[in-house]
């Protein structure tokens, strides 16, 4: 068979959204599954099966990424950790740099006490390893740089990885209290600013909150692969910082931004993951009048009983910029390049209507 890409979107339908994504492509006749993370648990189990009824019931996987610890994105790999063989396993693993950061703590003896509490604090992540060992699969760091079969990692970089351990208000007693406290009352903040007034607006209009997200969202893992001539990215819940590590970044890959084809959309539509300078960087500036078609798809795993996600803003901004934007709600989403099999039971997707408002920033 001719080289092709398909990529799933798995519907992550709970009263919150999560990520699950299942990649199978084949380049110079080598076929390779490649799991983005499995959303919760029993969506991971979803994702099990939709593996083994669209790409030929494989025995083996070759490549699992867990971009970050939220049990949205991790829990659900438990199901295809444990059903599969898999060749890799690819996730950042706080614990694992306790030697390098226990100097940063106050109420640590030794290396292993730190380490048994961030695998406390980091439970999602904990359980994987824990299968992982057990059934000798291979685990490997995802930091920048590092190449994932045909996806190159954008971010985050090593440094900005440690650092964001140390000031997260999930890391036990570090000495970054203040960042953490920070962390903490943005969260309440944005929390309470659940329900915000909508502004009707015409053509281009966009605002974007100052505050940036979680230390948790902006570990997540970034992808970018070129396949059948499609630029790919896959940003899980990266941040700004993430975002910004990306364009940094893509000189050094050979992606010349901006151009992204396919464009997941960081964590589920929220308007604390972008900007504008960063959407317009990677897709590209704002159009000068709407398209009847757009030049790029853009995606985001949202769940219909998510009021939060995603953000009228966020899909204005991507509408303004050329894309086809498509949201899981409740159903399945498949992309494809090449030679890739037809599936009969897909109908072809609707981009998402332009919303006339957005929310107050």
């Amino acid at each position: 068979m001719a080289d092709f890409f398909e990529i799933d979107f798995l519907g992550v339908e709970t009263s919150k959204s999560g990520d699950a994504i299942a990649i199978r492509y084949e380049l110079a006749g080598q076929t390779t599954i490649h799991v983005v993370d499995g959303g919760y648990t029993t969506s991971g189990e979803r994702l099990r099966d939709l593996i083994n009824k669209y790409y030929d019931n494989p025995a083996f996987i070759d490549r699992v990424v867990a971009t970050h610890n939220d049990g949205d994105h991790a829990r659900g790999l438990v199901a295809v950790l444990e059903h599969f063989e898999i060749g890799e396993l690819w996730m950042l693993r706080p614990w694992e740099h306790a030697e390098e950061l226990i100097e940063h703590f106050d109420t640590y003896e030794s290396v292993p006490h730190l380490q048994g509490a961030l695998r406390r604090a980091y439970t999602n992540l904990a359980a994987l390893e824990d299968i992982a060992i057990d059934k000798g699969i291979p685990i490997y760091e995802p930091f920048q740089g590092a190449q994932i079969g045909a996806f190159h990692v954008m971010a985050p970089s090593r440094e900005r990885y440690l650092d964001l351990i140390l000031t997260s208000n999930k890391t036990p007693e570090s000495s970054g209290m203040e960042s953490r406290i920070d962390s903490i009352l943005g969260t309440i903040v944005e929390k309470a600013k659940t329900v915000v007034a909508l502004l009707r607006a015409s053509w281009g209009a966009e605002a974007f909150p100052p505050g940036d997200t979680s230390n948790e969202n902006e570990m997540s893992v970034v992808q970018y692969a070129t396949l059948n001539g499609k630029k790919i990215l896959l940003t899980a819940d990266t941040g700004r910082n993430g975002l910004q590590e990306v364009i940094d970044h893509a000189p050094y890959v050979g992606l010349t931004l901006p151009g992204i084809d396919r464009f997941q959309v960081p964590h589920h539509g929220g308007r604390h993951n972008v900007n504008a300078d960063l959407l317009n960087a990677i897709v590209g500036p704002i159009l000068q009048e709407p398209q009847e078609t757009g030049h790029f798809q853009a995606y985001i795993s949202s769940a219909k009983a998510d009021e939060d996600h995603p953000r009228k803003v966020v899909q204005r901004a991507l509408i303004h910029r050329g894309a086809n934007l498509h949201m899981t709600e409740g159903q399945n989403i498949r992309t494809s390049g090449g030679a890739a099999p037809s599936r009969p039971d897909y109908t072809p997707l609707v981009p998402t209507a332009y919303p006339d408002s957005y929310e107050e920033a």
